[in-house]
């Protein structure tokens, strides 16, 4: 009985968090002025945050998918001016913005023909919130790899990489 109690003492109690999550773009200088992106997952503000690198994108792919990238800033309620290659701190962005922009960056990344690019980027934002809610989490999951190739067929209708 003594071994039991002292089991249930030892055990913790999981209590929900009041962080929210939202994600935050890092601009990774390139050459002359590109910059490429780091995009990570950040959970609370200020010392106790908690963050990880979701994906991260070259100046070329940058270059690509320049237009999401503005949309996403714009709608977190930055102005475009904040993007600029010489900028050295991480802009925040909300979190529904995060996310279709996590996934545009997931399914873009492998493609090389432009028009493809397009038809990915303009499927992703046709898409409601709870679609890009569902897709994210395939897209991060145990199969990531085979969520993102589905989902570039699915928007591109193209089967090739």
């Amino acid at each position: 009985m003594t071994a039991q109690r002292k089991s249930i003492q030892r055990s913790r109690h999981l209590t929900a968090v009041a962080a929210m999550r939202a994600f935050r773009i890092t601009v990774v200088p390139g050459r002359a002025d590109t910059f490429g992106l780091a995009l990570d997952e950040t959970y609370g503000e200020g010392a106790g945050t908690l963050s990880t690198t979701v994906a991260s994108v070259s100046p070329a792919q940058t270059g690509r998918i320049t237009d999401a990238v503005f949309a996403a800033v714009r709608a977190s309620g930055h102005g475009p001016s904040v993007l600029a290659f010489t900028r050295k701190k991480p802009i925040r962005l909300h979190e529904v913005e995060g996310v279709r922009l996590a996934l545009i960056l997931f399914s873009t990344a492998p493609v090389t023909k432009h028009a493809r690019v397009r038809e990915i980027v303009a499927g992703i934002n046709a898409m409601s919130v709870e679609e890009t809610y569902y897709w994210y989490s395939k897209c991060i999951g145990a199969d990531a790899a085979r969520s993102r190739k589905a989902l570039r067929i699915l928007l591109s209708n193209d089967r090739e990489r």
